[in-house]
């Protein structure tokens, strides 16, 4: 019984490395991703709504999402992501910090909702009063694009595609 738990968790263990190899490699054929030269935070900080993303299992259902960050003393973000469940209409809320790898622009941000888990959150496009934002990660699976209306002008978001497009991140997968 022992050698058959051992052979099951090796088979395991190889089949994540394996896994994760694979994505590795992917990334790594990827161009560097590059964010925007520099973030105030100050200006950041407020209300932000999800005019599109790429959909993942913990947004999975969700309508009508927005992110609230505050500036904390510390230099950290107190990070509240909203949203509406489509099939209940419950609000759903996920509290976390972010906090910057980047102190000279603060564009690459490591956010977190539970320990010890954490995310990037870079900041790759800008409107230059703040308007709009998108995020995303090195690794092109993560992707937001974000305004402070809960509306964006057409002309707006198609040069942020044409612009993602760049980057190599997969704006098919976009769901608005």
């Amino acid at each position: 019984m022992r050698s058959l738990f051992i052979i099951m968790t090796t088979a395991i263990c190889i089949s994540v490395l394996l896994i994760t190899v694979r994505k590795s490699r992917a990334a790594s054929n990827l161009p560097p991703l590059i964010t925007v030269p520099h973030v105030d935070l100050a200006r950041y900080v407020g209300v932000w709504h999800e005019i599109a993303r790429i959909d993942h299992s913990f947004q999975k259902g969700c309508i009508k999402s927005s992110a609230t960050y505050t500036l904390l003393p510390d230099g950290e973000v107190e990070v509240i992501n909203r949203c509406v469940n489509e099939k209940d209409g419950r609000l759903r809320e996920a509290k976390g910090r972010a906090w910057s790898v980047d102190p000279d622009g603060n564009a690459r941000l490591k956010v977190s909702f539970f320990w010890p888990f954490r995310g990037d959150y870079w900041i790759v496009d800008l409107g230059k009063d703040y308007e709009y934002a998108v995020v995303g990660a090195p690794n092109r699976q993560y992707l937001w694009i974000l305004a402070r209306q809960p509306v964006m002008d057409e002309a707006i978001y198609k040069g942020i595609l044409e612009r993602l497009k760049t980057q190599g991140f997969p704006v098919e997968l976009l769901v608005r």
